[in-house]
């Protein structure tokens, strides 16, 4: 009877850990977005590896979440060893990362949740970075744009912008194909674009390459119409 006792007070101890130190994260996920409809937070761990502060397994789901304006539409990520402050999430303070974190994820974005990012600077800055790799010589010229519509298709993007400066303003048809070339590595070909009437670029054969750094490491990138999927790795720092 005393070990029958003993072994539910430890099996209630470790649900209260795993209770506690899920709604911490669900708090902390939430606190890092404006808005999202759908939170699902499965950890897997035993009581010995929660209360040292070590996280085998986590799995993270999440649908029409926004994050700093970018609106995503669905997301599944993993992640494995991970390292947080247990001891102050078990006294209520918010969970942190003590360690660097490679998260597994697969992202499927709607044409809607994309248009609906064009406002976001996370968006907006990395279609600029894209426009100004293309056109260097033309950067100049187009230091203000907004970006207005963006449309999937297989394997291509097609994107309309307005180009203001002073009095001019110019509108902007844009479609480039997307392949991924490497891990971290995509190909923008071929290219056109075009302001009102005059074809600023055509470009069958020029290639165009976008380093997306050391820390992301893509498996996928599929492009379809009015659906981007896209499947592999992340380091999230703490």
């Amino acid at each position: 009877m005393v070990e029958k006792n003993h072994k539910t007070r430890s099996l209630k101890k470790i649900r209260i850990v795993t209770n506690v130190l899920t709604t911490a994260l669900k708090l902390w996920l939430r606190s890092q977005v404006s808005q999202i409809s759908q939170l699902e937070v499965e950890i897997r761990a035993s009581d010995r590896q929660i209360l040292t502060g070590c996280i085998p397994w986590v799995s993270i789901f999440a649908s029409n979440a926004v994050y700093k304006g970018l609106h995503l539409t669905q997301i599944q990520l993993i992640a494995e060893n991970i390292r947080i402050n247990i001891g102050s999430v078990l006294k209520g303070q918010p969970l942190q990362l003590l360690e660097t974190v490679s998260v597994f994820g697969e992202l499927t974005q709607e044409e809607e949740a994309l248009q609906a990012s064009l406002s976001s600077s996370l968006l907006s800055d990395a279609l600029d970075d894209i426009f100004i790799t293309i056109l260097p010589n033309d950067s100049e010229k187009y230091r203000s744009i907004t970006w207005q519509k963006i449309n999937l298709d297989y394997d291509t993007v097609a994107l309309t912008a307005i180009s203001s400066e002073q009095e001019d303003i110019k509108q902007l048809n844009i479609t480039l194909g997307l392949q991924l070339l490497s891990a971290y590595e995509l190909q923008i070909s071929p290219i056109h674009i075009g302001s009102n009437t005059v074809i600023l670029l055509e470009a069958n054969q020029n290639k165009h390459r976008l380093n997306l750094g050391s820390e992301v490491n893509i498996q996928e990138l599929k492009l379809i119409p009015g659906k981007l999927m896209c499947r592999g790795r992340i380091n999230v720092n703490p």
